[in-house]
């Protein structure tokens, strides 16, 4: 992993350790993510956001479906961070073994975690290496409580044996970044015309 005085400040700005789940002409697929954040302080409104990579197989999904449930964690659920965070669901169903129900937007909510949010993508933005989806907040559903995962917790707590593999993906998606990627104007329809 690359790192300098500054980028470990940056860190400091992290959201919690949420998982994402969506699906798409039969597929589903769950991810961890720390770049989620709410967007909106109204309770009548209420919207959430996400950087999602493009690498990333849910990526494709949200795009194609236009929708995903964002889940808090808690800080006794590293398991599932393993389980989503760290293989690709190109490679293998990361949602077979997971306890989940379709809710009410027909996306996968996983039946174990603080809180889930349904959401509907109402828009983007490109940010070259990444997509910055915006959602609107469908159906919540509030569940177990404890201390909610953050990404120093996640970092402090995880086990030796999951390190080598974390670090890893850490360099990898660095690299990936690192090489660039042109930021484009590309228009999510589905925002425009609303279907």
């Amino acid at each position: 992993m690359h790192t300098n005085e500054g980028y470990e400040a940056f860190r400091l700005l992290a959201s919690p350790v949420v998982a994402l789940t969506t699906a798409w002409q039969g597929r589903s697929n769950g991810m961890i993510s720390d770049s989620a954040m709410r967007a909106s302080i109204s309770p009548k409104v209420p919207r959430v956001s996400v950087y999602v990579h493009k690498w990333h197989f849910s990526h494709d999904l949200i795009w194609q479906s236009g929708g995903f449930v964002m889940h808090l964690l808690r800080q006794d659920q590293l398991d599932l961070v393993h389980r989503l965070g760290f293989v690709s669901g190109r490679d293998r169903d990361k949602l077979a073994e997971v306890p989940h129900r379709s809710g009410v937007t027909g996306m996968p909510v996983l039946e174990d975690c603080y809180a889930a949010f349904e959401c509907r993508v109402v828009n983007t933005m490109d940010t070259g290496y990444s997509t910055h989806f915006l959602g609107d907040v469908l159906e919540t559903h509030l569940k177990a409580k404890g201390p909610v995962l953050t990404a120093a917790h996640f970092r402090a707590h995880m086990p030796q044996a999951w390190q080598e593999a974390w670090m890893q993906n850490y360099r990898r998606a660095q690299e990936e970044i690192e090489r660039g990627a042109e930021i484009k104007d590309i228009r999510w329809e589905r925002a425009r015309t609303g279907k």
